[in-house]
């Protein structure tokens, strides 16, 4: 945004003549030609003002005195001027002058709701946020920081000032400048937009700048092993102990579904015997709230089996940081020959695809084991392979052969 132009004129009414043979002394606003008036409070006998200067005329003491008051009035006015360019997007000659005669209400701003809403999440980590949700969060909030500084040289903004063309400019200034890809930006615009609708439920703004503004995601293959990929880990022998704990604890996940921090945070509770006489994982998931329940099959029993009276009081598993999870997984990929820069989310695409959609198990199912609210959001972690295309055709090649022979 252009900078505004900002004046200040003091003058006199003089067709209102007060009793006393006074005049009111009135204040003039300009901002980028728009006029503001309003009185001083202050009165003067017309002989004695400076038309010219915009003053009271002359050096006596009550002249100096005005004066200074007028100068009070000009500073604080240029104060107010200042704070508003700061702090908002555009400043106004009616914004100054309500500031200065007090008729302003704090309007409630964006990067403030947005330090709130995140300064709430952080007290939520290892309650109901994860880390990197949090980490997400201030990611945008310092990308929408820089963007206000670059693009219009404020601080802030009023949320009432957010308009589609504030949303794009910000897009923009993340594939343009922050050089984000697609998805990234999406994602961005995903969580300003959470911040957006939330002071739309508090009603400090009262419809939606993002009506009008369509977030695309660009669905990308996400990477899974396969079988004979995920029998190759499975039967390695390591040549460390701490090796040996990532796999045993990744292919835990590629049986269960369980996202890293779900993992993490697995307690002894959460593991019952169900209607079936069976142990299931019966916990909700941290990233949404909403129930996980698989069934523990044997290799997962198994490695629960492994570590038991094994680790600190609480832990099930030896489950490392992800950053330290996804390093060990490269070097896993490595020894085990397996061209594929493996990371610890495999894990959950691989239990969608691999160990259950291609054995045959209803994507509806999958999608309540992965905790997801919708099938939608499956689709991207289950991909139909080639092997299951062809195990299903030669079943109906087979159902086929019945029908008479085709003349």
């Amino acid at each position: 945004m252009s900078k505004s132009t900002f004046k200040i004129l003091f003058y006199i009414r003089k067709n209102q003549v007060n009793k006393d043979g006074t005049v009111c002394i009135m204040v003039r606003l300009t901002v980028s030609g728009e006029v503001s008036q309003f009185s001083s409070k202050l009165n003067i006998n017309p002989k004695a003002w400076d038309v010219k200067q915009g003053k009271a005329a002359g050096n006596s003491v009550k002249a100096r005195q005005l004066n200074d008051l007028l100068e009070d009035i000009r500073t604080s006015l240029k104060n107010h001027y200042r704070d508003i360019e700061m702090h908002e997007s555009f400043v106004t000659a009616e914004k100054v002058r309500n500031a200065f005669l007090g008729y302003t209400i704090k309007q409630q701003t964006l990067l403030e709701l947005f330090r709130k809403h995140n300064d709430d999440a952080q007290k939520l980590v290892g309650i109901s946020k994860s880390a990197a949700t949090l980490a997400k969060y201030d990611r945008c909030y310092r990308r929408m920081e820089e963007f206000m500084k670059a693009k219009y040289n404020i601080t802030d903004i009023a949320l009432k000032e957010i308009n589609h063309m504030f949303i794009t400019d910000f897009e923009t200034y993340l594939r343009t400048v922050s050089l984000c890809n697609e998805n990234t930006t999406a994602k961005f615009m995903q969580t300003f937009r959470m911040i957006v609708i939330m002071a739309k439920n508090n009603g400090w703004i009262f419809t939606d700048p993002f009506v009008n503004y369509k977030i695309r995601l660009k669905r990308v293959d996400r990477g899974y092993l396969t079988d004979a990929e995920l029998q190759k880990i499975m039967k390695k022998k390591f040549p460390t102990k701490r090796l040996e704990q990532v796999r045993d604890v990744f292919i835990f996940s590629c049986f269960t579904g369980l996202a890293y921090i779900d993992l993490k945070t697995l307690k002894a509770s959460e593991i019952s015997i169900s209607f079936d006489g069976k142990p299931w994982i019966m916990k909700h998931r941290q990233k949404t709230d909403t129930p996980v329940n698989v069934p523990l099959l044997k290799i997962p029993l198994a490695i629960l089996k492994k570590y038991e009276g094994q680790l600190p009081k609480g832990e099930l598993l030896p489950v490392l940081s992800n950053q330290k999870l996804n390093s060990y997984l490269k070097e896993i990929g490595d020894l085990c020959g397996i061209n594929k820069n493996i990371t610890f989310h495999f894990a959950r695409h691989t239990f969608a695809t691999t160990t259950t959609l291609a054995k045959g198990v209803p994507i509806e199912t999958v999608s309540k084991m992965l905790g997801h609210t919708n099938i939608e959001t499956t689709q991207i972690y289950a991909r139909i392979t080639n092997d299951k295309i062809r195990k299903d055709m030669q079943q109906l090649a087979g159902k086929l052969d019945d029908l008479d022979q085709w003349n």
